[in-house]
């Protein structure tokens, strides 16, 4: 999409051939039942956590298992978060006197694996004035079965959440729609292509949507944030995630909040090359997603920095437990202003 000097849209080709081949091409058994499993368990977080208890169980089988589903035994986290930690629905009131009010989407499987990036993310937005309305029935973006061909499923994951965040603006007004998961968010800008063929009220309420999305960098630096604490000598390695550079194109505001908040900040070599994660390729796909992820690890360390930020759990989640802590870009720059030290760097020396 970025290389492509006639501005050719991959994006919209590639997901129209997606939907095609699902509708088209019976697939082996074994493929159908694994995409059938990820577009059913990775949407709902309920079962998501479920399934990850599931694997723990299973983990000291997978040498017997398939490839795929070793390649997704690797994936889990060591240990899960509390449940009920993930940002509930309702309402957090702006500190001081109320600048801008925003819905959060709160997501899916980030809720299960690192919940603490939509609670800094509220402190954050919190403290620099801004209400934060987590809305009831809001849920996934649709992007994991968009991506999967799953159509049908896709537009029914978006028509909630259209619905939900077009009666709350409409009830009580909002300034923007924020999304701290770059893949949620490149889906939710492109809300409006994909019901350009519906009929009224949808199209219109999902363009809407569409030009109220915003990554959780793009408001921040709108809203000038500043640091609360000393500059950190620490050296943080941003790793572009490709939703973010190549979807959104959001390129400057994520290095430029890094550096605003005091950290020094470098990129790795070949910075516009995938980590591997790319949604469900990395279970999909897993050798060439292993090999990608080789390499870019590869460049992150050779920039001798302390930790890596990104601004996908996809990312976070493909690049972790190789002893680099990765966190998200948001919890680094709650720490700063305020916030308490990410988990990812809790018992670390920093």
């Amino acid at each position: 999409m970025t290389t492509c000097p006639s501005g050719v849209h991959y994006m919209h080709l590639v997901d129209h051939a997606r939907s095609y081949i699902e509708r088209t091409y019976r697939r082996p058994w074994h493929e159908r039942a694994l995409r059938a499993v990820l577009g059913t368990v990775l949407p709902r977080p309920g079962l998501f956590r479920a399934a990850l208890f599931g694997g723990r169980v299973a983990r000291p089988l997978a040498t017997m298992l398939g490839r795929r589903v070793r390649a997704m035994l690797a994936l889990m986290p060591a240990a899960l978060p509390p449940a009920g930690v993930s940002a509930r629905p309702g309402v957090h009131p702006a500190q001081g006197e109320r600048r801008a009010r925003v819905a959060l989407l709160a997501g899916c499987a980030q809720q299960v694996l690192a919940p603490e990036i939509n609670a800094a993310t509220i402190r954050v937005l919190t403290r620099l004035g801004v209400e934060v309305v987590v809305a009831q029935g809001a849920g996934c973006c649709g992007a994991l079965t968009h991506h999967l061909g799953q159509h049908a499923a896709a537009m029914a994951h978006a028509r909630a959440n259209i619905a939900v965040w077009s009666r709350e603006a409409e009830r009580d007004g909002l300034d923007a729609i924020v999304i701290n998961a770059s893949g949620c968010g490149t889906t939710v800008k492109d809300y409006g292509f994909m019901f350009r063929a519906e009929p009224e009220p949808w199209r219109g309420q999902a363009d809407r949507i569409s030009q109220l999305a915003c990554d959780i960098s793009e408001l921040l630096d709108r809203l000038d944030y500043a640091p609360a604490r000393a500059a950190s000598p620490l050296r943080v390695a941003y790793h572009a995630a490709c939703s973010l550079q190549h979807g959104q194109q959001v390129t400057a505001q994520p290095k430029a909040l890094l550096r605003r908040a005091g950290f020094t900040v470098v990129e790795p070599t070949e910075s516009h090359i995938c980590c591997g994660s790319a949604g469900t390729y990395n279970m999909l796909q897993p050798e060439i997603a292993a090999r990608l992820r080789a390499r870019k690890l590869g460049n992150l360390h050779t920039t001798g920095a302390d930790l890596v930020a990104a601004g996908n759990i996809g990312c976070i989640t493909q690049l972790a437990g190789d002893g680099l802590p990765v966190v998200h870009t948001v919890e680094l720059l709650d720490w700063m202003a305020g916030g308490p030290l990410p988990p990812a760097l809790q018992g670390k020396d920093m």
